[in-house]
Parts: structure tokens; C-alpha cells; sequence
């Protein structure tokens, strides 16, 4: 469903608040932080959506306490709680 309103959706991804136009995918958002990196690999190497059409399965995270969501097919709610691969400092 497209918005024809300005309306701003608020999510948190890893405990971070950020809002974003109603219509944004998850995707989206958490490039919108910075960083586009949504897993890490099993040898630890940074993964970031690459298809951008749930085919790849690169975009995986972790949303409301479910795993393995596809964060470029997933639109943004208003509470939502995103989990992505944190990288290390």
C-alpha cells in the first residue's frame, strides 16, 4: 500500500531510533543509518542486500524477535524493533 500522506513511520533498529516516510522498506531504513550491512557471513565478513527482491536472502534480520525476515521485502511500522549483525568496534 503506498502512502499519499507525508506520514512518518518511527522504528528502532538495534536500539537506535530513526523515522522514515511511510513506504520505506526495512531495507532502506537501516541503510538510511549508515551503514547498509544487515548480517554477517559465517566467516564474518559484512553482508548488505544485493538483489533487492527477496532473492538473494543478503538482507536477513532479525524483526520483532523474529529471525531471517527479509528486510528488502518488509515495509517499516511504527514501533517496529530491527536486529542486524552489529559490527565489531
Amino acid at each position: 500500500m503506498h502512502s499519499t500522506t507525508n506520514e512518518v513511520i518511527t522504528l528502532h533498529i538495534n536500539g537506535r531510533s530513526i523515522s522514515v516516510p511511510a513506504g520505506t522498506s526495512v531495507a532502506a531504513a537501516v541503510a538510511m543509518r549508515g551503514s547498509p550491512v544487515t548480517r554477517l557471513s559465517v566467516s564474518g565478513m559484512p553482508r548488505a542486500p544485493l538483489c533487492g527482491m527477496g532473492i538473494c536472502h543478503e538482507c536477513r534480520v532479525t524483526i520483532d524477535g523474529q529471525a531471517h525476515r527479509l528486510a528488502c521485502q518488509t515495509l517499516c511500522s511504527n514501533g517496529m524493533q530491527v536486529r542486524t549483525a552489529e559490527m565489531p568496534a
